[in-house]
């Protein structure tokens, strides 16, 4: 069978990372078996090497003008030249080009700024890097920006939140090729045993405190964190914080963007997603544990929150599972 021809376009300060997590994880499921295989090509402007932004120096095997379609996927690299990319009208115009001459487009992080200097998200919902989320949804507002997925499909268009979400993306885009055994057995050859869904969220809550200017309110988030399965309403928040109910509300959504129970119910979620994945905890005992009163309160938070039931998500994501 015919080879799928893969092209990452890269540029002058591009993410090394991003190019690689599309790379290695593509060549590891060739070694693996797959059929027909990835033939993975770098492409930049002139065939020239690339700078990355780290400093390291990278071979383009290909030159954008020169090439020709049809290609299986084109995917477009990430990277703190991602802006200098979008302005030069020869690197948009080739990946305009090529786009329609792909069965699959993608981006990686800041490379969906390419994407969108090209048009080909106009109308579309997408992801970037969270430190660009604002900065894409102010250039380009006919596209639907949402900087919570660490990777969303719309159509034949994908967009990764950034980095590592590379690889993520590209172990769906195997199994979607080659089924989900295959997908499992890459992402053991990576030592990656947790394929993230795309609708996970790209920052835990755990690890992006408040700020640190409002001590009460990093008082309750971390009272929050360790005591889930405690008593966590918001009558008992604001007696732990010693501040009304209405005052603790008015500092949750000036600060975290939600009231105290909205959050208690994503930390919970969240809590929940982890242990899911990685213990054998029966369904109710982690709704238990995380706080929840019954399996099926967990169901209809979990469902809300990353569009799968527990026992799904535990199939597919689990360390036992990969």
């Amino acid at each position: 069978m015919e080879e799928r021809l893969v092209v990452l376009v890269g540029y002058d300060e591009a993410e090394l990372l991003d190019i690689a997590c599309v790379t290695t994880s593509l060549v590891t499921a060739n070694r693996l078996g797959a059929e027909p295989a990835y033939a993975v090509s770098v492409a930049g402007p002139g065939g020239r090497a690339i700078t990355c932004d780290s400093g390291l120096t990278l071979r383009a095997q290909r030159s954008l003008e020169s090439l020709r379609g049809p290609l299986d996927t084109l995917i477009v690299s990430g990277g703190f030249g991602h802006q200098a990319a979008a302005d030069d009208p020869r690197i948009v115009g080739h990946v305009r080009r090529l786009a329609r001459e792909s069965r699959r487009v993608a981006s990686v992080c800041t490379g969906a700024t390419v994407l969108a200097a090209a048009g080909l998200l106009d109308g579309k919902r997408a992801t970037t890097h969270w430190w660009f989320a604002e900065q894409l949804a102010g250039a380009y507002p006919e596209i639907t920006v949402d900087p919570a997925p660490i990777y969303i499909r719309d159509g034949r268009v994908s967009t990764a939140a950034g980095v590592t979400s590379a690889l993520d993306l590209t172990l769906a885009f195997i199994e979607e090729d080659h089924g989900a055994e295959l997908a499992r057995a890459v992402a053991r050859g990576l030592v990656t045993y947790l394929q993230r869904p795309g609708n996970q969220a790209q920052m835990s809550m755990f690890t992006a405190p408040p700020a640190p200017t409002n001590g009460l309110v990093k008082r309750v988030v971390d009272h929050i964190a360790g005591h889930l399965a405690g008593d966590l309403t918001a009558t008992a928040l604001a007696a732990e914080a010693g501040v009304s109910e209405r005052h603790l509300t008015r500092l949750f959504v000036d600060h975290l963007g939600k009231t105290p129970g909205r959050f208690v119910r994503d930390a919970r979620t969240e809590a929940a997603a982890h242990l899911l994945a990685s213990t054998s905890l029966p369904v109710a005992g982690v709704a238990a544990r995380c706080g929840f009163k019954t399996a099926e309160t967990l169901r209809q938070a979990f469902v809300s929150r990353y569009g799968t039931p527990p026992s799904r998500y535990r199939a597919t994501h689990s360390s036992s599972a990969s």
